[in-house]
């Protein structure tokens, strides 16, 4: 009773640091407010450090890896998300960014388990057969981990493309004021030239050299390394999957849904890598695959198991 008491304890508290964390790491961004930054790392240490308790006392009391069910997992997400956000930060990096992203990732998965799921689904129940293996902790974390990683890299694409589609908004309007103006006004060609170049020093160099521009660079440099992660992350939960599958089922692959679906995940973010590092693409492109790699892990994650279907669909949704 006591460890349940102290589970719950420590799912409040931790809830409520990330939303305090989530909001810092927003005004931190929006407003430039340097003073803020270091508190919301603060804060993800203390919510990483709450989760964790969370984890551990569900597992003494529950007797396993508290990996088992909806709920398990979306915490262990959240968990997940900190964890991230810590590794990066301790490397002396500009989290500002990297803040808003992780910090709002944590809070709607970690609301989501708190807030969405039912009391039912929260509680902690016996493990199933097909679960009571060693490969629990390998496959299931493995898995869970990837999707956090693969995610974060997503987001951090998604807000890429954002970003850069108002810095091309910016130079069309720009463009069309500077051919407007050559039109009604009777300049020489040596004018309308002089006035080209003080436009590209004017406007171009700057735009180079603004915030902007910059955090577009980090978010596709952030991106493409924490994907890289994610995928060698997915690959191994996979294949201990198989081999997990082999045991308990007596085949390696039986195209089960959510095996289908992580086939289909892997096939996304092994392309998104193959067109960085072999075609050496960067911006846009490789951005607009990492979006749709979004979409589809979160087919993989909960799609399959909305459905009720196929030989994963135990313990997730009733």
């Amino acid at each position: 009773m006591i460890l349940i008491t102290l589970e719950h304890i420590s799912a409040h508290v931790s809830f409520s640091l990330i939303s305090v964390v989530t909001v810092i790491y927003w005004v931190t961004l929006v407003y430039q407010i340097e003073a803020l930054s270091s508190s919301g790392g603060k804060g993800m240490i203390a919510t990483f450090g709450c989760i964790t308790g969370l984890l551990v006392t569900r597992s003494l009391y529950s007797g396993h890896l508290p990996l088992s069910n909806l709920y398990e997992s979306f915490m262990f997400l959240s968990w997940s998300s900190s964890l991230i956000h810590i590794l990066i930060e301790v490397r002396g990096q500009d989290t500002r960014w990297l803040g808003a992203i992780t910090a709002t990732s944590a809070m709607l998965t970690h609301g989501f388990a708190t807030l969405g799921l039912p009391d039912k689904m929260q509680q902690s129940a016996m493990l199933v057969p097909a679960l009571q293996s060693h490969w629990l902790m390998m496959h299931v974390s493995m898995i869970l981990l990837s999707y956090t990683t693969l995610l974060c890299g997503s987001l951090s694409s998604i807000a890429y493309l954002i970003i850069t589609s108002q810095i091309n908004r910016k130079i069309v309007l720009i463009a069309n004021n500077y051919f407007l103006r050559s039109l009604f006004t009777n300049k020489n060609r040596y004018s309308h030239d002089k006035e080209k170049k003080h436009l590209q020093d004017a406007f171009y160099f700057p735009l180079m050299n603004s915030r902007q521009y910059q955090l577009t660079y980090q978010l596709d440099h952030w991106s493409y390394r924490v994907i890289g992660i994610g995928f060698s992350l997915l690959t191994i939960g996979v294949l201990s999957g198989a081999v997990w599958a082999n045991e308990a089922w007596g085949s390696y692959w039986s195209w089960d849904p959510k095996e289908t679906w992580a086939l289909i995940t892997w096939t996304i973010y092994a392309i998104y890598l193959h067109i960085r590092i072999n075609r050496g693409w960067q911006g846009e492109k490789p951005a607009i695959v990492a979006s749709l790699g979004f979409f589809i892990v979160w087919i993989c994650y909960l799609g399959v198991d909305l459905l009720g279907i196929g030989l994963h669909s135990y313990g997730w949704l009733v």
